[in-house]
């Protein structure tokens, strides 16, 4: 791999959405270094994929954009996160608002399985320390579970436990939760890799539904599936004693019609990875 640094050449951000930038962002596990110098541009209000083998970064690459790796005991970074130009790892930023601002999705879903429907879309308010009257909170369910695809599922059982849902709906739920605090920018970690075909379609349709209103950075191994719901691509490769890095990256069509790099030819085809 060449030590050059490759910075995602995007459409300029939409003005009325928050877009997610990386300047040469590193980052290490005690002594061991993941990443090496990560440039990416991910424009407002669109769906960037990041793609690549196992073990080349992206997900750990995801958890720094909203400051979710410096909670692994040894873990650090450098380089910059800019959320709308400002770096959110900067002095006085509180996580917290970072969190909120920038949501998460992840690989299984994780609702709290004791709390209702209900109770687990509010409780991404309680966590978020927004505090609401009844008549505002019931409307902010409402709305959050419409925007994730499952209002009509679950309208009439809004009490019922978060974890008699099936596995795809969950999925859907956890999306509510997120969305619940109208985060600018919504993080998805293989979201759909836990679930049935059917599933994965419905959580597709959501996250189609859901581009345009804000951004969202969705980590995939199934390509099939980074080029029906991304229009923006990232591929990242790591070597066997070498960190990962992003070898290529632009428009999906591009990445996957047309590719710069050999080696995302190679993966994007199936000859290896």
């Amino acid at each position: 791999m060449t030590d050059d640094t490759i910075t995602a050449v995007l459409p300029p951000l939409d003005g009325t959405l928050s877009g997610i930038e990386t300047k040469a962002v590193s980052a290490w596990f005690g002594e061991r270094k993941v990443l090496d110098r990560v440039s990416l541009g991910m424009t407002a209000g669109q769906v960037t994929a990041l793609i690549g083998p196992s073990g080349c970064g992206k997900s750990t690459y995801l958890r720094i954009l909203n400051r979710m790796h410096e909670m692994v005991r040894g873990a650090t970074l450098s380089g910059e996160v800019l959320l709308d130009g400002t770096d959110i790892y900067a002095l006085g930023r509180r996580p917290a608002e970072v969190r909120r601002r920038i949501g998460m999705v992840f690989q299984r879903p994780n609702p709290f399985p004791a709390m209702s429907i209900y109770e687990n879309v509010a409780s991404g308010l309680k966590l978020a320390g927004v505090r609401i009257d009844r008549a505002e909170r019931d409307a902010l369910v409402e709305t959050s579970l419409q925007r994730a695809g499952l209002w009509g599922e679950v309208s009439n059982r809004l009490k019922a436990p978060g974890g008699s849902l099936s596995g795809g709906q969950q999925q859907r739920l956890c999306i509510a939760r997120s969305l619940a605090v109208s985060p600018d920018v919504l993080l998805m970690d293989e979201p759909c890799s836990a679930l049935d075909p059917t599933s994965t379609r419905r959580v597709e349709e959501t996250i189609a539904e859901l581009q345009g209103r804000l951004t969202i950075v969705i980590v995939t191994h199934n390509m099939q599936q980074a080029q029906r719901v991304s229009q923006s691509c990232a591929f990242f490769l790591a070597g066997h004693d070498s960190p990962g890095r992003i070898v290529e990256a632009g428009p999906t069509e591009q990445v996957f019609g047309s590719p710069a790099d050999r080696r995302t030819a190679d993966y994007v085809n199936g000859r290896f990875g």
